[in-house]
């Protein structure tokens, strides 16, 4: 198969969506996954791209991350030795060629049937960004167990806000509170949680445009949404699931029932 390189510019495609299905269609081979960060300058996708043209045998994928504004290489039939060998030698090139740089990189090779999930991506994207330019990063699935899964709360009552807060941490969540649908869209920008649990009778904006806002965000890896709300009206709760809601629940609720339904949106 011929070396094909694709660049995704910023915005113009989900990458995390496009490097999971990536993996998928490798098939069962062991396949390679890198990305690389240089700090303070434009990603140099560009000579990333004609390095693996001029020295790879085998195929490869290049995307560029908006998001992390890392470069996604993908490297099917690679273990972790020739992937580590491969991102030795990019930071070579990159260093030599480019003025000033210093790339950051996190590498990985997954072994037959263990791909994986958008999310795991999406943290060794970021992980990119974080990790020390004189080593090379070893990522493995293990890293995401460190990494809580972020949590937005939407409700205008304080209560209930304290009360989901404390049930949450204690589940090893981070979490997030807003009291109504513009302070939560803001947030939701900023901390890109992992899933929002929203009342639906909220100040300001509120119910299903307050859903179909969060939807129309920009976002890499748009969050689960879980209603919990005191509206029981039949009617409501199929508009909620039509617009895509991954759960809803009642008031007053279960606590057991509600942790084990987030735990179903999240895995």
């Amino acid at each position: 198969m011929p070396n094909t390189a694709t660049l995704q510019r910023e915005a113009a495609v989900n990458v995390y969506r496009s490097v999971e299905q990536g993996l998928k269609e490798t098939g069962a081979e062991t396949c390679g996954l890198m990305f690389i960060h240089c700090a303070g300058h434009a990603q140099p996708e560009q000579q990333v791209r004609t390095h693996l043209e001029q020295t790879s045998e085998s195929a490869f994928q290049v995307w560029k991350d908006g998001a992390t504004q890392a470069i996604a290489v993908l490297l099917p039939g690679l273990s972790l030795d020739e992937v580590h060998y491969k991102g030795l030698r990019i930071k070579h090139e990159l260093q030599e060629t480019v003025p000033g740089a210093d790339p950051q990189i996190t590498l990985a090779s997954f072994a037959e049937g263990e791909r994986p999930s958008k999310a795991t991506i999406q943290h060794m994207a970021e992980s990119s960004k974080l990790v020390d330019s004189s080593e090379i990063h070893i990522y493995t699935l293990d890293n995401t167990a460190d990494e809580p899964e972020r949590i937005l709360i939407v409700d205008n009552d304080p209560t209930v806000r304290e009360f989901l807060q404390l049930r949450l941490k204690m589940q090893g969540y981070e979490t997030y509170e807003a009291v109504d649908g513009l302070a939560a869209l803001d947030l939701i920008e900023k901390v890109t949680p992992d899933l929002v649990l929203t009342e639906l009778n909220l100040y300001g904006i509120d119910g299903l445009p307050f859903i179909h806002h969060i939807q129309k965000l920009e976002m890499e890896q748009p969050p689960k949404i879980v209603v919990l709300t005191e509206q029981r009206v039949e009617q409501t709760i199929s508009q909620c699931f039509r617009s895509g809601v991954d759960d809803y629940m009642t008031k007053p609720f279960s606590p057991v029932e509600l942790d084990a339904r987030i735990r179903r949106c999240l895995h």
